[in-house]
């Protein structure tokens, strides 16, 4: 990680060149006073919270049995074919596989204000001009109807439901739609980012931003000004599944603003679809029947009102062009007619050319024009344009995860056109993490960036559970190609294994398709070829899981003392406005408190000069006014024992609060997994959450009574010895239900999913057991699916025996239980349970085990 200045500052109006080019103007675009010229963020440092690699997850799913009537089959599996990483394992037992890719590189879960986090990758660690795309899918608008998410297995939103605004959108929704000054923050909110982003592309880079039409004029003016007019490149317009608006015209397509940082420079690999019979009667509307004759079709055939005879469907194309010299100027008779260019017209080929074009029948007379026949076979496919028609997807043919979740084929089409595999993607709005997973998909790196912790679990599951086809790489195959009645088929053979790289950079072994040109007829040369970088050669006997990722965050999970805070907040700007923010929300949305299942709203709060108690605030109950302490944890840390003991002691030894309350935004693991609420004396400890909007400035409304400070859900967790195994069990959990303003007491079903790093060093936490328990019970069937096919197709002879994969019934089982698989015992292990809650809450305790 790099080291630098302590603040990123970029011009708020980089491009200044324009000339006559307007520019837009909101409410404070340069600040409340109107004199900000600079962008000012904080640089923070991101620290790794999870490590996840799906293969390992995989790998206790299945086992390795000797079948008792061995075939003499072909060995399979070569000692390097799966997995593409350094562990050694038996051969049968790399059942999974992913691409890997140079320099140790790792994709990126991160949760955090994206204005920080790109801040960071742009000035710690160096990333500017790293990134190769940008997709960003923000708040269409300025409402909050149908945009966030309150549970993660719950898409249920109604627009002004009471039901489901009884706690206000900032609480938990897994996407901000609502801007304390409306159009003017949400502008704000999109320019602040867009000026990182620009410094984090490659000069060949490419920035996509989705928006609907409600603001889509606003954004293309926006994006004039950080990227300058001179690098748009399109507006595309596609169809989405939702129309129905109400009032006036319905809204069936939504809008992708494409800018580059160099439109020059601009990497781009043309897509393309098939042809269908739409397009080949807009525009192919001649027949040539299977006995020569040619005719134009008529409006009825081209309707489909009257049937069109079997045949080749081609157009008529010029032969003629603006340019040329003495060699294409020249008389040609065909069937019995000549034909000569017009004045100051020329033939697109020679006299020799038009000999071989009338030899192939590709010449046709119309009424008194020489013209070329272009068959629809010539070039099978349709170059992709700017209006996508294809995009609209049923309701029924692929459920969402997540309420604003974007069907795939836009963002795929957007990130082929512009990377190659091994290229960096970048999302700064993660959502349900489609960006990502399509990068993931199509062998392209990726960092992907979301607040909201809702978001962050539902794309964590989604790749820890994805499968993926295996796509041939380029570096490891053989490739052969045969040409025949005018398509291209190739066929791959594994190269040595000493002659495998692995290389992603190389990309896929991909289907081509030829494309006849006048050009290449008339010069007796071979056709060109145009490759279909969607259509690349699949592999189906392997099995693909995501590639290793991260989850990290701003906050440092390493704990620090309360004096190190204390010094860490005197000289960290803005800091006084942080706990103003704090203050406000605790006098607005107040704690909910886990044992009375009541929320305390604090009439006053006044501020404390003291290492460990910062503030006292005042609030009512059915007895009375009554009096609590508050310790406020790091901004961008984790509240340690150390400081929570210290702050205990001062608060015995003052003796006048009924309450201390603990906030912070992570706390050390033995914390959050002690006791939630603790009778201390004559008063009781409570632990709360603050939520991470509270860390964003000038985005939340002031007026909302927000969720901003949740009390921590304690987890119910036994451990069952038997023998030389132990197991965890999940028995409940306390959480906190913004939906009812609640908290509800121990629950299993209100369990999203929990993971267990078996083997925990006390820092890194490496997930390798995963159960989900609210779940429809279908996360793992793309798994369950994928190991039968190999289990059907793949065995390895060894010595006398020919071993298989079978399938663990048992195991597969358990993972929608609470019962963990079985854990060996040995001394000093630890084991780490993190159990997440419906509503994106996380909690972990740590366990020592012990053996001989």
């Amino acid at each position: 990680m790099l080291g630098g200045k302590p603040t990123l500052e970029l011009p708020k109006n980089p491009v200044v060149h324009r000339g006559q080019d307007p520019e837009l103007f909101w409410m404070n675009k340069y600040g409340s006073e109107d004199i900000d010229d600079l962008l000012k963020v904080d640089i923070r440092s991101l620290y790794r919270h999870e490590h996840i690699a799906p293969e390992k997850l995989i790998a206790g799913l299945h086992r390795v049995v000797e079948e008792k009537n061995p075939l003499d089959q072909m060995d399979l599996f070569s000692p390097n074919e799966l997995f593409g990483n350094a562990l050694e394992k038996d051969e049968l037992q790399k059942v999974s596989e992913y691409y890997s890719h140079h320099d140790g590189w790792t994709n990126r879960l991160i949760q955090g204000d994206s204005h920080l986090v790109m801040a960071s990758l742009l000035e710690r660690e160096g990333m500017a001009g790293q990134v190769q795309t940008i997709y960003i899918d923000p708040p269409y608008g300025i409402k909050y109807n149908s945009n966030w998410q309150m549970k993660l297995n719950d898409r249920n939103v109604k627009d002004g439901s009471d039901e489901h605004l009884t706690g206000e959108p900032e609480m938990i929704k897994a996407f901000r739609d609502t801007w304390e000054l409306g159009i003017h923050s949400y502008l704000s909110y999109l320019r602040d980012r867009m000026l990182i982003a620009r410094e984090l592309l490659t000069e060949s880079g490419s920035c996509f931003v989705q928006i609907s039409d409600e603001n889509v004029h606003l954004v293309r003016c926006l994006m004039d000004e950080v990227f300058g007019s001179e690098n748009f490149v399109s507006t595309i317009s596609f169809i989405k599944t939702a129309g129905k608006m109400g009032g006036l015209l319905d809204n069936v397509n939504d809008f992708i603003i494409w800018y580059g940082k160099s439109k020059s420079s601009i990497k781009f690999r043309q897509l393309y679809t098939d042809r269908t019979l739409k397009s080949l009667n807009q525009g192919y509307n001649w027949i040539e029947e299977e006995e020569g004759k040619r005719y134009r079709l008529n409006s009825n055939q081209l309707n489909g009102e009257e049937v069109i005879s079997k045949g080749k469907r081609f157009i008529t194309a010029p032969l003629v062009s603006q340019s040329g010299g003495d060699n294409s100027d020249f008389e040609f008779e065909f069937e019995n007619k000549k034909y000569k260019p017009s004045k100051g017209a020329f033939w697109k080929t020679n006299y020799n050319g038009f000999k071989r074009l009338s030899e192939l029948g590709r010449l046709i007379g119309v009424k008194n024009t020489l013209a070329y026949v272009r068959y629809a076979e010539d070039f099978p496919v349709v170059s992709l344009n700017n209006f996508w028609s294809d995009t609209q997807q049923s309701t029924y043919a692929a459920e969402k995860n997540y309420i604003v979740q974007t069907y795939s084929k836009v963002i795929h089409r957007c990130i082929l056109m512009t990377t190659d595999p091994g290229d960096l993607v970048l999302d700064p709005t993660c959502g349900s993490g489609t960006t990502a997973y399509v990068a993931e998909q199509w062998g392209r790196r990726w960092i992907t960036i979301d607040t909201s912790r809702i978001a962050l679990n539902i794309a964590k599951t989604r790749f820890m559970t994805a499968t993926f086809p295996y796509y041939h790489l380029y570096s490891d195959v053989n490739v052969q190609a045969t040409e025949k009645e005018g398509k291209i088929k190739k066929s791959v053979a594994d190269k040595p294994d000493t002659e495998k790289s692995g290389d992603i950079r190389q990309g896929f072994v991909y289907e081509e398709v030829p494309h006849i040109t006048l050009k290449s007829l008339a010069n007796d040369e071979p056709p060109s070829t145009e490759t279909l970088c969607d259509k690349p050669l699949e592999d189906k006997k392997k099995l693909r899981v995501c590639g290793p990722f991260t989850v990290e965050t701003l906050q440092n999970y390493e704990p620090v003392s309360p004096n190190a805070v204390t010094e860490t907040a005197s000289e960290t700007e803005g800091m006084a406005g942080f706990e103003e923010r704090v203050f406000d929300h605790l006098k607005s949305a107040g704690v909910k408190n886990g044992i009375k299942n009541e929320q305390a709203v604090f009439i006053r709060i006044e501020r404390l000069v003291s290492a460990t108690l910062h503030a006292e605030g005042f609030y009512q109950t059915s007895e009375g006014e009554k009096k609590a302490y508050f310790h406020i944890g790091p901004k961008f840390g984790t509240v340690s024992k150390h400081a929570v003991n210290e702050t205990v002691k001062e608060c015995r030894q003052r003796g006048d609060a009924n309450w201390l309350i603990i906030l912070g935004f992570s706390f050390e693991s033995d914390i959050a997994s002690s006791t939630q609420t603790t009778s201390m004396g004559t008063f009781e400890v409570t632990k709360a959450r603050m939520h991470d909007d509270l860390m964003q400035d000038g985005l939340m409304k002031k007026d909302k009574k927000a969720g901003s400070f949740i009390t921590i859900g304690e987890p119910d967790i036994k451990l069952h010895k038997t023998g030389i195994e132990a197991t965890v069990e999940i028995c409940g959990l306390d959480i906190y239900d913004p939906i009812k303003d609640e908290v509800k007491a121990r629950n299993v079903a209100d369990i999203a999913y929990w993971m267990v790093d078996d083997d925990y060093d006390g820092s890194n936490f490496v997930v390798k057991q995963l159960f989900f328990c609210g779940g429809s019970q279908d996360e793992f069937s793309q798994w369950k699916k994928g190991l039968s096919d190999l289990a059907r197709t793949k065995t390895r002879r060894n010595a006398e025996k020919t071993l298989k994969i079978e399938i663990d019934d048992e195991a597969f089982d358990r993972l929608y239980g609470f019962m963990s698989h079985p854990i060996p015992i040995k001394p000093n292990r630890k084991i780490a349970v993190r159990v997440i809650s419906q509503f994106g809450e996380e909690s972990m305790k740590v366990m020592d085990v012990t053996g001989s």
